[in-house]
């Protein structure tokens, strides 16, 4: 379980393919801090720790992930959000973020503010129900508030802090990030479609 904060970013520095998997090797500050088995968030997806060595680690991704996520798309010299799992008893900082992502969306527009900056995605029709004004969603494993909603997209305020310490630095419109919607209205829409079919 993780909290949407990033603690650093990493760079991609080689990718393999072993069947229909893809294996990364990812340099950052806090690689040499893993270890194996460990899990860590990549760009908002939950991914196991293989090896480590000096301040590079390796992970793994299977072909269900690649499809359901931007992992596929990396390529070397590409950047990913890190974030290791929470701590029981832990500051919660941003919100409950599984690092299992639901979709991928695409940036849309990017709107310069004074201070800070509004990015666009898509908004899915099956997930629209799980987007709220003010609520909680994760792009790329980083914890956001929903700042608004239109009919076909969402938007976040991104501050400039975030934007100096996470990927969107460098996110272009066009480009796919991976969506996590919230837990807790997941778990809620599951059991509306549970009761409704019960009837």
């Amino acid at each position: 379980m993780f909290t949407g904060i990033t603690e650093a970013m990493g760079t991609i520095r080689d990718i393999s393919r072993q069947g229909t998997n893809k294996t990364f090797n990812v340099e950052s500050p806090i690689s040499d801090q893993l270890k194996v088995d460990q899990s860590v968030m990549h760009n908002g997806v939950c991914l196991t720790v293989t090896a480590v060595e000096g301040n590079r680690h390796t992970v793994t991704a299977i072909d269900e992930t690649l499809k359901k996520t931007n992992l596929g798309t990396l390529a070397p010299g590409d950047l990913v959000n890190l974030e290791r799992s929470m701590q029981m008893g832990g500051l919660l900082d941003g919100h409950i973020v599984q690092g299992h992502c639901d979709e991928t969306a695409k940036c849309t527009a990017i709107e310069e503010k004074e201070g800070s900056r509004l990015y666009y995605f898509t908004l899915s029709p099956e997930h629209a129900g799980l987007v709220v004004p003010r609520g909680s969603i994760a792009i790329n494993g980083v914890s956001l508030t929903v700042a608004g909603i239109t009919q076909a997209t969402f938007y976040v305020a991104i501050i400039p802090y975030t934007y100096e310490h996470t990927n969107f630095k460098h996110l272009r419109e066009g480009a796919l990030v991976n969506i996590e919607y919230d837990i807790l209205g997941k778990y809620l829409m599951r059991q509306i479609e549970v009761y409704k079919d019960a009837r």
